[in-house]
This record gives C-alpha cells, structure tokens and sequence, in this order.
C-alpha cells in the first residue's frame, strides 16, 4: 500500500497520467499550425538573414583577400593591373621594425616599404619548387589513394547499419556482457588497490607527511592513497550490484525497447538516409554564414594621405600613402551589428535544422509504434509524411524550441569571450564566480536540449505547441523517472560500444592495409608509395566516425521515440478489448501483461 501511495503522489506532482481516448490511434491527422507568432518572427529573420546577405554580397569587395595590394591601395592581377599579378616589397626590413611603431598611430596600415605591381618573379625558386615536388610525389597513384579511402568509409557504413540491425538479435547478450565487463573491471580494480595496499605496509609516509606536490608518483607509494581507492571502489561496486539487483526488471525493458528500435529501424530504412538531408541543410547554413561574414566585413574602400611635396623639400618624392579602410559609411558603421545579426540568424538557423530532423524522425518511427498490426499498419513512406507534417504545422514550434537553445548559447558565448578577458586578470574571486557561471550555462543548454528533444517527439504525435508538448513530455518522463535514467544509461553504453566497435575496427583495418601490412590484391598500390600513410588513416577513422554517429543518432533517437510511446502506451491502454496495448509481445511478457484479444483487426480511422 505504501508503495502504491507514494506512485501515486509522484503521479499528482508531476500532472496526472495520460487517459484512454477511443479516438486516439496513434498519430494525430487532424492538426493546425502551431506557435504562429514564433513562425512569423522566425521567417522575418530568415527575410532579414536574406537581406544582410545580399547586401553584402552588393558592396562587400572579395578582392581584399584574393588579391595582394600596392601602396595606394590598387589590386595586384585585376584591373588595370591584370597583367602585374605579383607584389614586390622595396624592403622588408622596415615591414618588421617600422610597423610595430607605425600601427599604433596609423590603424591598419600596410608594411611602410614601397609596394608596386610586377609581372613575374625569379624563375629560380620555382623552378627548383616544382622539381622538389615531381621528386617527392606520385601521380600515378592518387585516384589510388582517393579510392581506397573511400572504400574503408564504404566498410564503415556497411559495419553500422550490419550493428545496429543485429542489435534485435544480439542486444540482450551485448547488454549483459557490457553490465559483466563494467562490473568485472570494477572487482579488479579492488583486487589491484588491494594488493597496492599491502604491498606499501612497510612504508610508513603518510598523505599528512607528503604535503602537497605536483608529483602524483609520490602519492602512489603511500598506503593510504590505496586504502582511499580501494574504499571509493568497494562502494561504488556495491551501488553498482544493488542497482542490477532491484532494477534488473527496467534493465530487461530497456533490452525490449533496443530490439523493437533495431525492429523499427528495420522497417523504416530511409531513416538512415535521412541524416544526409540534415547534414546538407547544415552545410548550406554554414556556407551562408561564411560568405555573409567574410564579404560584410570587406565593406570598405581604401582611405590616403596625401603630400604635397612643395611642403616637404626633404622628401621630394613624397605623394600620397594608403592609411586603412574607411568606416563611415552607413554598412560600415554598421558592420558589428551586421555581423551579431548573422551570428544569432546562424545559430538559430542550424538549431532549426537539428529539430525538423528529429521532429521528422521521432513521426516517422511513433507511426510504427502506433501501428497496431506491425508491419502491415505502417504508413507508406513515412519518413516523407513527417517531414512534410513538419514544415507544413509545426514550424512555428520547431523555431521555438530552436530560439530558446539559441538564446542559451548565445549567453554561453558572451561568457566565453568575458573569460578571455579575464584570464590575465589575478583577481581569483572573479575567475571562479565565471568558471560556475560557465558551468551552469553548460549545464542549463543539455538541459534545454533534453527537453527539446522529448518536446518534438510529443509535437510529432499529437500536433500541440512547443509549451505544452514540453510540459507533456517532462511530465510523463518525470512520473517514469527510474525507467528514464536506465534506458538512457544502457542506451548509451551499448552505443558507445557500436561506435567503438566501428570506428576502431576500421581504423585498425585502414592501419593494416596502408602501411602495407595487408594486401588485398597485386593491382593495389604498395606502402611505398605513401609518403606519410597516415593522412588516410586519419581521415578513414574521422570518416568512420562521422557516418557512425549518423547512423546511431537515428537509432538513439527511435529509441527516444518509442520509449516515449511506451509510457504513453501504458498509462492509456490495459490490454482490454476496447483498450489493447499497442507495444510488442516481448514487452507485455516482460510487464507480465497481455491483450484480452489478439491483434488481428486493423485499428487505423
């Protein structure tokens, strides 16, 4: 009874559980726009975003960086001087004396040496550059190369999507041996302080003794160093033993939901590829802030000082000197806020793109839970219909969620920059009160992200605004808080090995095969012929990388989804004929629940 009182005063704080509604069938078709105002703030930005590029693309002079300048001012290779591509310094001495002098009175100018436009240098050093680099490289082999690299990241794709559909099969097994490892190296790591403490019984220091001292050897040799560790790890191993014990059963439906996510994933494989669509809207948002910075900060036209050499009869040859770039006019005394607009535009620009792609995953993978008869109740092309349920509604909500993190980051930037200023400071007192500020702001942007995440998953099935679907969504985790804490921690440690997995085994495998150490065929190029085969060992590792968290953040957030589900699931249904439960068998088995009525009729509107 006691039990049942405090499930049910954990249900009245944190809202009441979800009821049973005849008409609700999973996702819900029949929705409207949400979070409007936000929507409309959002695409004015975007429209502001558009404006402040255009504008900077209109005025900004690309040839500031492209193209080195003379003394006056004048691009070398454009122009009037198409035909004078190189720079020549008169003596470049004075670039490294005179400036350091001259660039605190005169801001941004140029080296003080005469600077004019000639057609060619020396042949000399080329000549004896290019014969350097035909003795050093191989021509040949380079479409080699390029496509052996490309084929460990072929290996690499093929070994996570292989995991991650094996994980129905094999997730049991690897979870358990996983929970046996961690386990396993905590019992040796008592036996090792163990044995470190009786191995020290002679010496007679203390940690009172040693004092304090950068050389952390010492502290090993002190038999209380080993008595404190192996304390801390007895007790850690002893939480650890107690939590498999008492939640053993949560461990089991954690193992349930991996199987029916690697199932779901299964069944709806261009969720895999859908990763690829985020990553090139995230491309186009960074090259359009990069050229939108680089170009708004090239709004400038060279100022001069001139001389009139009657009034220097020292200097005949006196006549005029480039200064710097003016800043008055309207886009150059602008240019910081031009360039804090495309800061926040990008940020919210990029969060905006991460949440359609969960919100568009999280409805793709909630129409497989919500199908009652799997896989025949799925919807055709589901990926596709989220997506479009996405844009279509729920921009609005989407451009919510993404302004808070946007607003969040922003403050943790500031913070950042306030910190670089402060580091040549002594004042303690205030470097500690930042160094808890930036913990707090790290802190508060996974929190905002948490909720974020469980938020769209609630937008996805229901079509409610941001507030209410986040409120939804941390109140149903909140009521289901044990359950929550240990899908996440087997999740993430059964990923973390997936990832591991991949990323190792095809770094050792690119290891073996560009150092020459395996050959797959006498056709392939030799180790010789690699100058530093290292460079494609990095760049397969860095690759492999990539496409595996591409694949498993897929996998992580139908996990996500369909735990989600599951709660929701519970608390509406009882497994009656008007209320049947809508997870999978294995899942009732393990709540020792069941339906009255097995699933045979359709439950679609």
């Amino acid at each position: 009874m006691g039990k049942k009182k405090d499930e049910e005063d954990s249900d009245n704080k944190f809202g009441e559980p979800a009821q049973f509604d005849p008409n609700f069938r999973g996702l819900i078709q029949k929705r409207g726009c949400t979070d409007i105002i936000c929507c409309v703030l959002f695409f004015a930005v975007i429209l502001g975003y558009i404006v402040v590029g255009i504008l900077a693309w209109l005025y900004g002079d690309p040839r500031h960086i492209l193209y080195p300048k003379n003394s006056t001012g004048s691009f070398c290779g454009s122009g009037e001087n198409k035909d004078r591509p190189n720079l020549l310094y008169f003596d470049l001495l004075k670039c490294a004396t005179a400036f350091n002098v001259m660039a605190n009175v005169l801001n941004g100018i140029q080296c003080p040496t005469k600077q004019v436009h000639i057609s060619c240098c020396t042949d000399f050093p080329v000549a004896v550059l290019l014969a350097y680099m035909k003795s050093v490289c191989i021509y040949g082999s380079v479409g080699v190369h390029v496509f052996s690299i490309l084929r460990g990241l072929l290996i690499a794709m093929l070994v996570s999507l292989l995991f991650l559909l094996l994980l129905r099969f094999i997730a049991p097994v690897m979870v358990w041996l996983l929970i046996i490892g961690v386990l396993g190296a905590g019992a040796y790591g008592i036996y090792h302080c163990y044995w470190e403490y009786d191995k020290h019984k002679k010496n007679s220091a203390t940690i009172t003794d040693l004092g304090f001292t950068t050389n952390f050897n010492s502290y090993l040799q002190v038999q209380e160093t080993w008595l404190a560790f192996l304390i801390i790890l007895s007790i850690v191993e002893a939480i650890l033993l107690l939590m498999l014990i008492f939640l053993r059963n949560r461990i089991r439906i954690a193992i349930a939901l991996i199987q029916e996510s690697s199932k779901a994933v299964g069944h709806i494989m261009s969720a895999l590829l859908f990763p690829l669509i985020t990553f090139a809207l995230l491309l186009v948002c960074v090259a359009y802030w990069g050229t939108t910075a680089l170009y708004s900060s090239l709004m400038a036209v060279p100022t001069f000082l001139r001389f009139n050499s009657s009034d220097y009869p020292e200097c005949p040859s006196a006549s005029c000197i480039f200064i710097k770039y003016n800043n008055e006019g309207l886009f150059q005394r602008n240019l910081f806020n031009l360039q804090i607009y495309n800061a926040v535009a990008f940020l919210w620009c990029v969060n905006f793109v991460i949440a359609l792609g969960q919100c568009t995953l999280a409805g793709a993978f909630a129409s497989y839970y919500w199908a009652f008869n799997k896989p025949a109740d799925i919807p055709y092309f589901p990926v596709c219909g989220a997506f479009i349920r996405s844009l279509r509604y729920h921009v609005g909500s989407l451009a919510f969620g993404a302004l808070i993190l946007t607003l969040v980051q922003i403050i943790r930037i500031i913070l950042e920059y306030i910190d670089s200023k402060l580091n040549s400071a002594e004042n303690g007192l205030a470097r500690c009160i930042m160094c808890c500020l930036k913990c707090c702001f790290w802190c508060l942007e996974k929190f905002v992200k948490f909720i974020n995440r469980n938020a769209y998953i609630m937008v996805a099935i229901y079509g409610k605004n941001f507030c209410v679907s986040a409120k939804n969504a941390f109140s149903l985790l909140m009521r289901n808080v044990l359950r929550v804490v240990v899908l996440d921690k087997v999740t993430d440690l059964l990923l973390f090995f997936g990832k591991l997995l991949v990323v190792g085994g095809v770094g050792v495998l690119s290891f073996f095969f560009f150092s020459g150490r395996i050959r797959i065929d006498q056709s392939t190029f030799h180790s010789e012929n690699l100058n530093y085969y290292w460079m494609p060992i990095i760049t397969v590792v860095f690759g492999s990388y990539l496409i595996a968290h591409g694949f498993f953040s897929v996998y992580n957030m139908c996990v996500d989804t369909l735990f989600l589900c599951f709660l929701e699931d519970l608390e509406r249904n009882d497994g009656s004929e008007q209320k049947p439960y809508f997870m999978s068998k294995n899942l009732m088995n393990i709540l020792n629940k069941s339906n009255k009525t097995p699933k045979t009729g359709s439950k679609k509107k």
